[in-house]
């Protein structure tokens, strides 16, 4: 393991009174450095089969924005929620029907775990919730009924009390654990660390026939032309439309997440695997982020496919970056998220310090924005991130009446499609993506979505070929492995 260097850490005085509340832990958190993993994928290798083992990853992106990757495993709690119903389980116990809102669980779990408040603010996670929120979960704070069928839990995060953090940019890794647990930990991480050659693909793992869209290219018309009767009537500026894909597989999709990440690097990828099935995430978007009192949303919109040659890559960029379209469609949605953030932000915090900008990614350019803000006294992470959720960059504008028609027009739920993975820190840190870019794997039907804004001066065949460019890695991906 090489030599051993702990953080120093504070005394724990946390004290919450509720019969639905963990047991205190009266001991402390510490974090030990640990060899820096070149691979942290075949790290989590061994976890990926067993279930509330969490891989946000960003260790194969170049991006400033993907610098961590937290590997987790066996949490301490699990908090889901299904059909509106919270439930919390510990450790081995059974399941238990909680009449918390997700929220204030989330607040009281996270205060139960051994206290961290000094070690390195640089650290994002030491312990604390991960996991993650669908976008159906956020139908009923906008007074929508959510569809009554759900392949995954609405919402489902673990609480964990050990993590192996890993920092791409310094070249660093730490294992953090309670003290008491720290010996164990570091038995168990040390097998998993010294793995360094990339895992076999699963010989299991099977695409079983081709991808099939659950939308024709027909049905697709008939809902972009009801959008635009919305747009027309005046109940909306722009509506994001997505169309669902599924191909049947057999076995574990670990070995095609491991694939879709070395050919499609993205910052906030993770790979979850729950009891009912695993989440794969190639995310580019941020939803929010907070650092102490800081927020910031970053919302993709306006997209281009790369194409092979240099200068034809050149030409679509800059066409993207000077389309009418897509910069007002980017200036809708900046819009919406001022007015998300300001519900919690300290007065005239709110600022935009990035409209518009280009960024690249493996296989298509995008339209960034940033949007920033400082936390409003009397609030925190968890009330900024419900001010956001869902991001309205996969919503569209107004928010409430985009949603009601994406209900309307989709006729089903997106479960973790445009919902928002990732993780709050026990000392009030956050970060969590929104998950486009993301497939889901549940009973042998991997399923994924692609999706696109629609204002009044939109195309529909160009709507309908962004949906396609957005998401073309996967279809030829799952096309070689089905041979």
């Amino acid at each position: 393991m090489g030599k051993i260097t702990l953080l120093p850490y504070a005394d724990a005085s946390v004290s919450v009174d509720s019969a639905l509340l963990m047991p205190p832990h009266p001991v402390l958190t510490q974090c030990v450095v640990v060899p820096y993993p070149e691979n942290a994928a075949t790290v989590f290798a061994p976890l990926a089969s067993m279930p509330w083992s969490f891989f946000l990853d960003s260790g194969v992106t170049a991006s400033p924005q993907g610098r961590y990757s937290m590997l987790v495993t066996a949490p301490r709690r699990r908090l889901w929620q299904e059909a509106g119903q919270l439930w919390i389980a510990d450790g081995d116990s059974p399941a238990r029907r909680s009449a918390l809102s997700l929220w204030e669980a989330l607040r009281e779990s996270v205060t139960r775990l051994p206290d961290a408040a000094s070690l390195p603010a640089e650290l994002p996670f030491v312990g604390g919730a991960l996991g993650y929120l669908a976008y159906d979960f956020g139908l009923a704070g906008q007074g929508i009924s959510p569809p009554l069928t759900q392949s995954l839990p609405e919402a489902a995060f673990g609480i964990y009390d050990t993590v192996l953090l890993v920092d791409h940019h310094a070249r660093e890794a730490w294992l953090c654990a309670p003290e008491d647990r720290m010996v164990q930990a570091l038995a168990e991480w040390q097998p998993r660390l010294a793995c360094e050659t990339a895992c076999s693909p699963d010989p299991s793992f099977q695409v079983q026939g081709p991808v099939r869209p659950l939308w024709s290219r027909g049905d697709y018309a008939t809902a972009f032309g009801r959008v635009q009767d919305y747009i027309q009537a005046g109940d909306c500026y722009q509506v994001n439309l997505a169309q669902p894909f599924a191909v049947p597989y057999a076995g574990s999709p670990w070995s095609l997440y491991q694939r879709l990440r070395a050919v499609n690097p993205a910052p906030f990828s993770a790979y979850l695997s729950l009891p009912q099935g695993e989440v794969l995430s190639f995310s580019p978007e941020r939803l929010l982020r907070v650092q102490q009192d800081r927020l910031q949303v970053r919302p993709i919109k306006g997209t281009r496919p790369r194409l092979e040659v240099p200068q034809e890559d050149q030409q679509m960029a800059q066409a993207l970056l000077v389309s009418p379209k897509d910069r007002a469609e980017n200036v809708m949605i900046v819009d919406l998220l001022r007015n998300d953030l300001g519900r919690v932000a300290a007065t005239g915090s709110v600022q935009v310090p990035q409209l518009c900008a280009l960024e690249s990614y493996a296989h298509v350019h995008h339209l960034v924005s940033v949007v920033e803000a400082r936390l409003a006294p009397g609030r925190d992470a968890l009330s900024a991130l419900e001010a956001c959720f869902p991001g309205g960059s996969i919503t569209g504008a107004p928010k409430r009446r985009a949603m009601e028609i994406i209900a309307e027009l989709e006729a089903g739920a997106r479960g973790l499609y445009c919902g928002s993975i990732g993780y709050l820190d026990q000392r009030g840190g956050l970060d969590m993506n929104i998950a486009i870019r993301s497939m889901t794997a549940v009973q042998g039907d991997l399923r994924f979505w692609a999706g696109g804004g629609i204002v009044a001066d939109s195309d529909l065949d160009a709507e309908y070929q962004e949906t396609l460019d957005k998401v073309a890695v996967f279809h030829r991906e799952l096309a070689a492995w089905a041979g």
